[in-house]
């Protein structure tokens, strides 16, 4: 059941102008703040009108501007979870979830709340109000009352970002099951990078309203088409480049050439790398014989309870600027096996872990 979105609405800075598809397989939706995620799902649950477009879910359309179709929210069939719930406090559970099933006989209902309570592990809760159980379980009630309508699509809207670290990662794997469970259209928008990639087998990511990027999401991590998909994916370390040959760049920020493993076909305006691709020579004898190697020193580092960010200087020693040009990531395990050794260190930037973006 394809989801097609070709819509237009004109914003107070920029104008909502995208064009997409989403198959049965969770399509991640990323941006910077204000890109216009949020509204893009407004307008296909039709809570907020385009002003020009056309949205088409199965074989029913929900919304053509030229044949002045439009679909109320309530009729449309999809189910939208917002970010901060969105319960009413004065409902019990039950009554929640059970809000939008007024078609249906009492024990009909009854029945399709006890069945959504059960998928989304929430059974227990249905007689007690929002108050009264935790951040968690007013998500899933969420979720479940998202699925009680069997909609058409599923919509969420940053459905992670208020929960807490444990609780996030149990709402997340609730996610990744309810996915496998109903293989239809599911948009999930997001603001965190690793969330989406475990999430979504797509990425679309958004522009002051424009697609900048749409695709598998390996390929979009990988080689991102712009400076801005890179940053929004979560890229660090970019270098303003020029070609030299078909495969090798100069990086002008980073003072060096690189060899890159893609065939450079035309015109390069930066070069990118991430910061858990970059590596670091073993051992002295081997900088001389390895590709893209080069002297750094370390002038800062800050530490995660798991890896450390070293902010490395390339070619020079630091300054009192506190000028650094790369962030490598590396986990504790392999910093203390390097840590000790005199500077300079030996950054090692793979070809296949490169990637060139055009101007």
């Amino acid at each position: 059941m394809p989801l097609e979105v070709h819509i237009e609405k004109r914003l107070p800075e920029f104008t909502l102008d995208v064009s997409f598809s989403a198959g049965d397989e969770p399509l991640g939706i990323l941006g910077a703040s204000g890109a216009g995620k949020t509204m893009l799902l407004r307008c296909i649950a039709g809570l907020e009108h385009p002003n020009r477009g056309r949205i088409v879910l199965g074989d029913r359309t929900l919304l053509d501007t030229e044949r002045r179709v439009r679909i109320p929210a309530r009729n449309r069939r999809v189910g939208l979870l917002f970010q901060h719930y969105a319960l009413f406090p004065h409902r019990d559970v039950g009554e929640n979830i059970g809000f939008g099933l007024h078609d249906l006989t009492s024990g009909e209902r009854e029945r399709r709340v006890r069945d959504v309570l059960e998928r989304t592990h929430a059974t227990g809760l249905e007689r007690r109000f929002p108050r009264e159980i935790s951040g968690g379980e007013q998500q899933r009630v969420a979720l479940a009352r998202a699925l009680a309508i069997e909609p058409e699509a599923l919509l969420l809207d940053e459905p992670l970002s208020a929960l807490d670290t444990h609780l996030r990662s149990q709402m997340e794997a609730q996610l990744q099951e309810t996915f496998l469970e109903y293989r239809r259209p599911s948009l999930l928008v997001t603001h965190n990078i690793e969330e989406a990639y475990r999430l979504s087998d797509r990425l679309l990511v958004l522009s002051r309203g424009r697609v900048a990027a749409l695709g598998p999401r390996e390929e979009i991590f990988r080689r991102p088409p712009s400076v801005e998909v890179a940053r929004v994916t979560g890229c660090k370390n970019f270098s303003r480049a020029r070609a030299i040959s078909e495969n090798v760049i100069e990086a002008a920020d980073w003072s060096c050439q690189l060899r890159v493993a893609q065939t450079i076909t035309r015109p390069v305006a930066h070069v990118g790398i991430r910061a858990h691709l970059i590596d670091f020579a073993e051992s002295l004898s081997s900088r001389d014989t390895e590709e893209n190697t080069f002297p750094c020193w370390l002038v800062r580092s800050s530490e995660t309870p798991f890896r450390i960010t070293l902010y490395l200087r390339l070619n020079k020693p630091p300054d009192e600027s506190g000028r650094f040009e790369l962030q490598a990531e590396v986990f504790k395990e392999k910093w203390e096996r390097f840590r000790g050794r005199p500077l300079p260190w030996h950054v090692k930037l793979s070809p296949e872990s490169l990637f060139v973006m055009p101007e």
